[in-house]
């Protein structure tokens, strides 16, 4: 199937097309590279550089794609808090533009990297797709607003759209890993710590009512999120919008994040408590039991100390540092 990767400069994205290339697929990427790189283009991969609204249309037509998987959004919490209409017009109307691009190509299947974030603060611990939706920040809420927009797409003009959404995605693959600049998320933060290019990491709330007081949180591999978003390629169905939780099914506190970074890496790793952050809530953890049902996704590298590892080799490898992805 020849397929566009939105985003396949990213992280995810990015190991998402490397997925897509070793299963026979014809793999185009478009990316602006605002926050991607072109090193991490997987090689056999056709790149365009450029954004949704200015490039997807002449994509679509002239590589004769027949599915998309989007990647490309705005993801930075803190900066959605300060600038809504940058999330907006960026994930929202990017993505109408692209759904927009889609019908005129006659392009019917999409897979979108939604989050887990619309959930908001949920009134379970392990969280089903039928939870309320009610984002508490403006990122999760333009990814509420496409959902919605799929909904709305597959039931009009019977496209067949898949959602999938996840909390916290880590580790590494083919050399692909993680870098985003500012960097917030725990696990590279405290690998940087390790590295020496931070004096400590900050633990947010101890008191919490977990085994050791910190938040709990749902960590998946990276390469079994990218497995997902291939058996949601196969499970597009025309007319029909899905939508999919995907965690590891475990959920680990932050003590266990920090512990286990230091067993791996070799180095202390310091940790300084901190306030609680408001909205934190004590436990989140995607329940993925739908997507195991119907999409026949199990994830294979559920194991904290291995995803860790995959994260620690990128990190080491010189990859990062040297601004391309280790061979």
């Amino acid at each position: 199937m020849r397929v566009l990767v939105t985003g396949g400069a990213g992280y995810i994205g990015s190991v998402v097309a490397a997925q897509l290339l070793e299963s026979g697929h014809e793999v185009s990427v478009l990316d602006d590279l605002a926050t991607g790189y072109r090193e991490a283009v997987p090689e056999g991969c056709r790149f365009v550089e450029g954004g949704i609204r200015e490039r997807a249309a002449e994509v679509l037509a002239d590589h004769g794609i027949e599915a998309v998987l989007h990647f490309a959004a705005r993801s930075v919490v803190p900066e959605s808090m300060a600038h809504p209409e940058r999330y907006w017009d960026g994930n929202v109307g990017c993505t109408l533009a692209l759904l927009d691009a889609m019908r005129a190509n006659g392009v019917g299947r999409i897979v979108f990297s939604s989050t887990a974030a619309v959930y908001g603060e949920p009134e379970s611990s392990e969280i089903p797709e039928d939870a309320p939706v009610r984002p508490g920040n403006p990122y999760g809420a333009t990814k509420a607003a496409i959902d919605t927009a799929l909904t709305e797409f597959a039931r009009l003009h019977g496209i067949g759209a898949v959602s999938l959404r996840y909390f916290n995605v880590a580790g590494a693959y083919a050399g692909l890993g993680e870098r985003h600049d500012p960097e917030t998320h725990l696990i590279p933060i405290v690998l940087q710590v390790a590295l020496g290019l931070r004096e400590s990491v900050a633990v947010y709330g101890e008191d919490y009512p977990t085994a050791d007081g910190t938040c709990v949180r749902d960590y998946i591999h990276v390469a079994d999120l990218a497995e997902a978003h291939l058996l949601a390629l196969d499970g597009c169905r025309p007319g029909e919008h899905r939508v999919y939780n995907l965690g590891n099914g475990t959920g680990f506190s932050v003590r266990q994040v920090i512990d286990v970074c230091r067993e791996v890496t070799g180095h202390p790793v310091p940790a300084v408590s901190a306030e609680r952050r408001p909205g934190d809530p004590a436990v989140l953890v995607a329940s993925s039991e739908r997507a195991r049902r119907e999409l026949g996704w199990t994830p294979r590298r559920p194991e904290l100390r291995r995803i860790v590892a995959d994260a620690w080799d990128f990190h080491t490898s010189g990859s990062e540092a040297a601004g391309h992805p280790a061979g």
